[in-house]
């Protein structure tokens, strides 16, 4: 089905499923092997205990990689439709570019340094991850309208604002509510001390995470018209 797809769309159709199967399998592990509790763990709690840990760290890495390579294609698609628009400037274009890889290189750093082996490294890691990708959605977000009406309609426009307004509320509690848990851990059970916290944190980075995926899918349309071309010119001397 990838393979059909015109354009470059089958790259952020990857990323999405990629992604999603990537949270969705560690869960299903983790929980199956009883490291974390099966009601709103953290995305990194299903990914902290081998073997669920091998197959999150693998899985993220690429999602890391397939993320950079639909942004670098995004920036492209945007430079080449500015060469007859003009709706956006090109250093503009190139500052979300570079937010994005910020948080690319996040998701590395999340996807390789565990939460109970290097847990300053990992937040500091996911803090750059989440962060980067949420003003990157929202500049994502504002460079469609700014293309409106030739190369977006305005019900992705609203579409994609909805998802970074969404994004952005459900990350300011998701900071602060992590910031007051007093210990780092992954078998949560309900009742114990900043049990409420963690709960209330884990459901809005889910929300983040699963706003970025749905974010990324609306990419596919504009991926469509796009194609990539490889040119080897041969000089004799």
């Amino acid at each position: 089905m990838l393979c059909c797809m015109p354009g470059v769309a089958f790259v952020p159709a990857l990323l999405v499923c990629w992604s999603s199967a990537a949270f969705i399998i560690s869960y299903v592990m983790a929980v199956l092997a009883g490291h974390v509790e099966p009601f709103v763990p953290y995305i990194s709690d299903t990914g902290t205990k081998p073997p669920e840990s091998g197959v999150f760290g693998f899985m993220i890495n690429i999602s890391a990689l397939l993320a950079s390579i639909t942004m670098y294609i995004r920036y492209l698609l945007i430079e080449k439709q500015n060469e007859s628009s003009h709706f956006v400037r090109s250093s503009c274009n190139m500052f979300t570019l570079c937010v994005g890889l910020m948080g690319c290189t996040g998701m590395g750093i999340v996807a390789t340094f565990q939460e109970l082996a290097v847990p300053s490294v990992h937040d500091i890691g996911a803090l750059v991850a989440f962060g980067s990708g949420v003003v990157y959605i929202t500049l994502q977000s504002i460079i469609s309208y700014k293309s409106c009406p030739r190369w977006n309609t305005y019900l992705v426009c609203h579409i994609r604002m909805a998802i970074s307004v969404i994004s952005c509320i459900a990350f300011i509690p998701m900071i602060v509510f992590a910031s007051k848990i007093s210990m780092t851990k992954i078998d949560w059970t309900p009742g114990e001390k900043d049990y409420t916290y963690h709960f209330m944190s884990a459901i809005c980075e889910w929300t983040v995470a699963f706003g970025f995926i749905c974010f990324f899918l609306t990419f596919i349309r504009d991926f469509q018209r796009f194609s990539l071309r490889i040119s080897t010119e041969i000089y004799e001397e």
